[in-house]
């Protein structure tokens, strides 16, 4: 698995794996229970997560929807 975008926003995390998916890409999401340690102050970002041999694919979609990490 490789790391494909870090954040905090649940909003953008939801529409990332949502276009990913459209594009046939699995996805996963670590960190999410991250927030019950740490207060909820968004001191640790949840990582979305895909294949290694989807990692190349995943950032063309992000590419192409114009999300600045991607």
């Amino acid at each position: 698995m490789k790391d494909l975008v870090r954040t905090n926003d649940p909003v953008e995390l939801s529409f990332l794996q949502a276009m990913l998916s459209d594009a046939g890409i699995e996805t996963l999401v670590l960190d999410t229970h991250m927030s019950i340690l740490e207060g909820s102050i968004g001191a640790i970002p949840r990582r979305l997560m895909v294949a290694d041999e989807d990692w190349e694919a995943a950032r063309a979609v992000l590419r192409d929807i114009g999300h600045v990490g991607g």
